[in-house]
């Protein structure tokens, strides 16, 4: 099979096909999306070396239970020991012995195939296109924030970053009916988000204040600036963000205010398939362009440009099979 690498550089190359593990899925990937995690991990974040990739859609070809075989699945990315106390605890995400999909010792989707414990793939509805299904992980991200944060009708909220999960996270809040408001640097994205009912800002001279809860999404650490700028006494901070190579400043700052942190992480893939189910979410045109395996090292570098958002790679047997144009038309 083919796969996309990161060894010190980021190449194409071909490998064998994995052989599944006790209680694993074989699975061959339809389509994989790119994130930005994929773009540090191309330019050494988190020490990752093996197969890219940890957002897709694929279908089951062997399997110890048969009643998967031939379903179409997407699959969470956390591969947890299952016998630590965080496991026992029903914090397998935390486990300190975890493997990550296309993160950390675990190669990636970003091939034709891949090997998953059954425990975590999540067969996907008949009525949800490959399309949309690909965007599971991060919508179950953006619903992480409602599972670990209370925010209601009258809450005042920021999304900071107008990125693809930050368009995501802001679609999720819109359901709420919150006071919603998105600031970002990209004119065409907050046009795309704005149209949605969302109040949108430039981030050049954005000085508001008074926020209930700020959810910062940039990766960049401008945005906890504005984050620390932005939210009220006693509110709450959501930091998606990683910085790599740099932490959050000067306590103070949450200290005097009495300002809550909230890390949040990975989210329920259940909840997100029935949301794609019902048109209840809509990732359309959240997606830039579509790539064919063969140029996955320049769907990558694509990803990479100021302003794009999804980018996704779509595997030899199924090219053709996601009916989506350059974002430009849409």
């Amino acid at each position: 099979m083919q796969a996309l690498v990161y060894d010190g550089d980021v190449r194409l190359v071909d490998l064998p096909v994995p052989e599944p593990q006790a209680g694993e899925a074989l699975l061959r990937i339809r389509l994989a999306g790119i994130c930005g995690t994929d773009l540090h991990i191309s330019r050494g974040y988190a020490d990752f070396h093996g197969i890219l990739g940890h957002e897709f859609v694929a279908d089951v070809m062997a399997a110890p239970e048969p009643q998967w075989l031939g379903r179409r699945v997407v699959g969470e990315i956390n591969l947890p020991c299952g016998t630590c106390a965080w496991c026992q605890a029903g914090l397998p995400r935390h486990c300190a012995a975890r493997r990550v999909l296309g993160i950390r010792g675990k190669d990636g989707c970003l091939a034709e195939f891949i090997t998953l414990p059954l425990a975590n793939l999540h067969a996907v509805p008949d009525t949800v296109p490959d399309a949309f299904a690909v965007f599971t992980e991060p919508l179950a991200a953006a619903l992480a924030i409602l599972e670990q944060v209370h925010i209601c009708p009258s809450s005042r909220v920021l999304v900071i970053g107008d990125g693809k999960l930050g368009l995501l996270i802001a679609q999720v809040l819109r359901l709420v009916g919150c006071d919603l408001h998105l600031v970002g640097r990209q004119p065409r994205n907050l046009d795309l988000i704005g149209a949605r009912g969302v109040k949108v800002y430039p981030a050049d001279g954005f000085a508001q204040a008074g926020f209930d809860v700020v959810i910062e999404v940039t990766g960049n650490p401008s945005g906890w600036q504005t984050a620390l700028q932005a939210v009220r006494p006693r509110g709450t901070i959501v930091l998606k963000s990683t910085y790599p190579g740099r932490g959050a400043e000067n306590p103070t700052a949450l200290v005097v205010p009495e300002v809550t942190v909230v890390g949040s992480r990975c989210g329920p893939f259940a909840p997100a398939l029935r949301l794609l189910a019902r048109r209840l979410i809509n990732p359309k045109k959240l997606i830039s362009r579509v790539y064919p395996l063969a140029q996955a090292r320049e769907a990558l570098a694509y990803a990479g440009q100021r302003g794009v958002l999804k980018i996704l790679v779509e595997m030899p047997l199924y090219e053709s099979n996601v009916s989506v144009v350059p974002r430009a038309a849409l």
